[in-house]
């Protein structure tokens, strides 16, 4: 491996999130000498406050549904409540062994870590507490922050992570924003036992996926008495003592006790120096080509600083590419509509790939063929008591090139939906293989065979 010679590296990396420690573990793999810099803890938001908090705590609400509902599998236990200390104390555990592993993986690897507040002072210099980092590459992997629509955060009023650290469940919420984060939290406190209200600006909740998702979200969220409002935005929030009134557009009013702003989150690129060193931002977002280059050679960005879909595996899968982008392997570009997407409520939601609309917007009305296989003849998906449906988007004649999946544990069954659509699978090419009998990954298996003109235990 080169050495770096005191602060000069083959590459400096500016953040150590998803892309930014995946970068530094492949390009130490590669040879490189690597500066690894973070201001907070290695691992960033995904590790510490996104990702892998709130599927802890997701985990957490099924085990309190699963002791509400267990008399309905013949198994006598009782719900008592939540106990959020505990909750807590579970989900910061998870954290810990996973973030003592990655610090571990770090070290072994020889890679400079850097512990302070980074900032570009030209294409080739990171500062750093007043010391220089010069790398031949650098990689902006400085992730994103929740967005507030000018909301004042504090008190009442919280972002999701402060969501992920309160002691006690809140009475009464409302969440303004019905996309991933919105509907995660909406599950959650839910099946905590709080009174939940969603506000959605656009027709549906989750309108970045198929519609067909969109339409039985709704019904299981209406099922669990989550309520929402969609196609209707926010007009003010104002906090009292007691509570926050939230006030819509059409002048309805909802009195809660807490309202979570999960409108996604913006690029977290401010006061870090990136366009006095000449690089394009546009609206805080790092503007790429294909092969993650920005337009200052030499630097490269990765992760939710590159406009598009905001995802922990974006962001690992950016960072490989570029280390064997520098390394002169030439690898295949990380093409967005090709990442799979989970959404972890309850029921869970899963897609790759084109949906149905963009699919005809693409190919045209009747060059698009579709499956919508129902989980009712799916014999897993009786055991589990769930709903929902697997939707295979095909180009008429051709691959298929959406897999959109609702239902418990469908995040489980993405990896094969993902090399369906990625190794552009023919239904013929997927129905010849053996789906084990009984499981949920059947109905990827028997949606395939319907699509192939075969149905087994489809019902038209």
């Amino acid at each position: 491996m080169a050495d770096g010679a005191g602060n000069n590296f083959d590459i400096v990396i500016l953040g150590g999130g998803s892309g930014g420690y995946a970068c530094a573990l492949r390009a130490v793999q590669l040879g490189k000498s690597v500066a690894l810099i973070e201001k907070g803890k290695l691992g960033g938001t995904c590790l510490h406050t996104g990702c892998i908090p709130t599927k802890a705590l997701l985990h957490s609400a099924e085990v309190a549904d699963a002791a509400r509902e267990s008399e309905n599998f013949g198994v006598k236990a009782s719900f008592e409540g939540i106990d959020m200390p505990q909750v807590n104390k579970y989900k910061d555990g998870v954290i810990e062994r996973l973030y003592k592993g990655l610090q571990g993986l770090i070290k072994s690897g020889g890679i400079t870590v850097v512990e302070g507040e980074g900032k570009l002072v030209d294409a080739k210099t990171v500062e750093v507490g007043g010391d220089r980092y010069t790398g031949t590459n650098v990689v902006l992997a400085t992730g994103s922050v929740s967005r507030t629509l000018g909301l004042e955060i504090g008190g009442r009023v919280i972002t999701s992570a402060e969501a992920l650290t309160m002691s006690e469940v809140p009475e009464k919420v409302v969440i303004i924003g019905g996309s991933v984060i919105g509907v995660e939290f909406a599950s959650v406190w839910k099946s905590f036992g709080a009174d939940v209200t969603i506000i959605e600006g656009l027709p549906t909740l989750i309108p970045l996926e198929d519609p067909s998702l969109a339409k039985q979200l709704e019904r299981a969220f209406r099922k669990r008495k989550i309520k929402f409002k969609t196609g209707v935005k926010f007009d003010s929030v104002k906090q009292t003592e007691s509570g926050v009134t939230v006030t819509l557009e059409d002048g309805a009013t909802i009195e809660t006790d807490l309202v979570l702003v999960a409108v996604g989150r913006g690029p977290n690129s401010a006061g870090m120096g990136y366009e006095e060193a000449g690089i394009t931002v546009d609206r805080g977002w790092v503007p790429t080509n294909e092969r993650l280059a920005t337009n200052v050679e030499g630097v490269f960005a990765v992760g939710d600083l590159v406009p598009g879909l905001q995802l922990a595996h974006r962001g690992f899968a950016h960072g490989i590419f570029v280390a064997e982008e520098i390394a002169g392997l030439k690898p295949q570009p990380v093409i967005d509509s090709g990442i799979p997407r989970v959404t972890y409520c309850d029921p869970e939601i899963a897609s790759v790939g084109l949906t149905e609309p963009q699919a005809r917007d693409k190919y045209g009305d009747d060059k698009v063929e579709i499956q919508d296989y129902s989980l009712g003849g799916n014999g897993k998906s009786q055991i589990l008591a769930t709903a929902g449906s697997v939707k295979l988007v095909r180009e008429k004649d051709g691959p298929i090139v959406g897999v959109h999946m609702i239902g418990a544990r469908y995040g489980e069954q993405v990896g094969e939906a993902s090399l369906m659509v990625n190794w552009e699978a023919y239904p013929e090419d997927v129905a010849q293989f053996i789906h084990a009998h009984p499981t949920q990954n059947e109905a990827l298996g028997e949606a395939a065979l319907a699509l192939a003109g075969k149905p087994l235990h489809s019902h038209a």
